[in-house]
């Protein structure tokens, strides 16, 4: 996750870095879609050699959502997907799905009543 400043994002380069990160993702799902193979886009690949597959936490977002379009419902209690951007003033969120507009933060853990 990596936070923004709205008015000042032109002149971010760390966020430039991470949109060209992105975009290269998304370019190579969307050859893999259209039938090219991953030999032709690894390239010059590393080897990973003794792997295994792990998990690691990423961050997200808990709240009480209020109009998702896939999770009805008023102050339905939600984790979000992996959290990408936060604009510095904490008024917007967003998470791999979707954006989200910020309410109050809570003053406790979520969960906790």
């Amino acid at each position: 996750m990596m936070t923004f400043d709205p008015n000042n994002i032109s002149r971010d380069s760390r966020f430039d870095r991470e949109l060209a990160r992105l975009r290269a993702l998304v370019d190579d799902m969307e050859a893999i879609r259209s039938g090219i193979p991953p030999e032709r886009l690894a390239g010059e690949a590393p080897i990973l050699d003794t792997w295994v597959l792990t998990h690691r936490p990423e961050a997200c977002l808990a709240g009480r959502s209020t109009g998702h379009p896939k999770l009805p419902g008023a102050a339905r209690p939600v984790v979000t997907s992996d959290l990408w951007l936060m604009s510095s003033d904490q008024i917007w969120a967003r998470t791999l799905s979707r954006w989200y507009r910020l309410g109050r933060p809570a003053d406790r853990p979520f969960g906790d009543s």
